[in-house]
């Protein structure tokens, strides 16, 4: 059960974070949401899906696995991949939102919240969160920005899913992968960008797509498949190292 607090310089002075990689920091999860401001940076590893949660509403993901609790970019404490999705960046931190008077009017400001029964949190290993004096540590100015590109992500998200699903363009995804001749993994509850649908939008719809910045979204989303390779062939050549494994025990 997170518990989260309102994070300052006083009451977690003494706070570090863990960033190495494992699963005893919950980093064996098969996706990760994906937000529409860090697509550019995550298409060039992570293949991204659409998906919608429980009360219907659209947001992406970014693919690790194909099973619920496995992360093949995960291996021997370290994440395989030049760029880590921002919800692994950010830790165990998020944006909340307090009022605040600035220049005589209350205004809903973003701040930064930790949830201190993180596995990541401690007070003796990590990075420091704070400075001696109770500056910012460049860890945190680091999270920090993580999470602006997160808040504004899900903000343009939620314009740029509406569109997308207004002109029919986010459609079920059949991932039916066969490893080899035993292995088989079918990955559910995936949509994708319909590339036919997109190329016979007329003129109008597209320059509105554009306009909106959403049609780069659309492409790289579109351009991101070809990472399902990258994962099949990870995927496949652990289960050689298993296969050999278990060979070599019951010789």
């Amino acid at each position: 059960m997170a518990r989260y607090e309102l994070l300052n310089n006083v009451a977690h002075k003494d706070l570090r974070v863990a960033t190495g990689f494992g699963a005893r920091f919950g980093d064996d999860v098969g996706m990760v949401p994906a937000f529409p401001s860090e697509y550019a940076d995550l298409q060039r590893e992570y293949p991204i899906f659409f998906r919608k949660d429980p009360d219907g509403r659209w947001g992406s993901v970014a693919l690790l696995g194909f099973e619920q609790r496995e992360n093949l970019y995960l291996r021997d404490g370290r994440w395989n991949a030049a760029y880590l999705p921002g919800a692994a960046a950010k830790g165990p931190f998020l944006i909340g939102f307090q009022e605040q008077r600035i220049d005589g009017e209350f205004r809903r400001e973003p701040v930064i919240h930790v949830d201190l029964d993180h596995p990541r949190v401690s007070t003796h290993d990590g990075e420091p969160v704070f400075l001696p004096q109770g500056g910012h540590s460049p860890y945190l100015d680091h999270v920090a920005g993580v999470l602006r590109g997160i808040r504004d992500g899900i903000e343009f998200g939620a314009a740029m899913f509406s569109a997308f699903d207004a002109l029919g363009l986010i459609q079920p995804v059949t991932l039916a992968v066969d490893l080899d001749d035993r292995h088989r993994v079918d990955v559910g509850g995936l949509y994708g960008i319909d590339r036919d649908v997109l190329t016979a939008l007329d003129g109008a719809a597209l320059a509105e797509l554009n306009r909106a910045g959403y049609l780069e979204g659309a492409y790289l989303v579109l351009a991101s498949l070809h990472n399902v390779r990258r994962l099949m062939a990870e995927k496949q050549r652990r289960l050689r190292e298993q296969d050999a494994a278990t060979s070599g025990a019951d010789a």
